[in-house]
């Protein structure tokens, strides 16, 4: 195991993981008035984390989250891949990314959808998801194939 193999991308993505994964337990949304409802959560002046409001997304969250850790062994151990490392762990922080996204600002789980607010932990996934697919990316650069120009052999 060589641990002088991991960069700064590493550290940045493995950063990102641990917030994300942190961030499930934390309050992703408020509710408004009374009549709001959650899943168990109900309002008023409440809040509901992403692991009480996010069913089946917050184990697509969770792997998310261990996704750089999982890249740091692989470099670590100086395992050989048939990508480029990082890849497939920025194409896991898009898919994060994405699904933070919409359940956040398009589609917020619960009813009535308009006393729904948006709490710290959605914002700390948000950063989370951010971190992970930039040092991810980062990796991908440095180990991606080298492109020649056309016509050089």
């Amino acid at each position: 195991m060589d641990f002088k193999q991991l960069d700064r991308g590493e550290l940045v993505a493995a950063v990102g993981g641990l917030l994300l994964g942190i961030s499930l337990f934390l309050s992703w949304y408020s509710l408004g008035n009374h009549l709001t409802v959650l899943n168990s959560c109900k309002g008023p002046s409440g809040s509901c984390t992403g692991w009480q409001s996010l069913l089946a997304l917050r184990y697509l969250l969770l792997l998310a989250a261990v996704a750089p850790a999982i890249l740091a062994y692989i470099i670590v151990r100086g395992h050989a891949l048939s990508w480029p490392r990082g890849e497939l762990t920025a194409v896991t922080a898009l898919v994060a990314l994405t699904l933070t996204l919409f359940r956040g600002l398009i589609d917020k789980p619960g009813s009535p959808t308009g006393e729904i607010g948006i709490g710290l932990g959605w914002w700390v996934a948000l950063l989370g998801d951010l971190l992970i697919l930039t040092g991810s990316v980062a990796r991908a650069r440095e180990s991606g194939a080298r492109r020649k120009p056309p016509g050089v052999l």
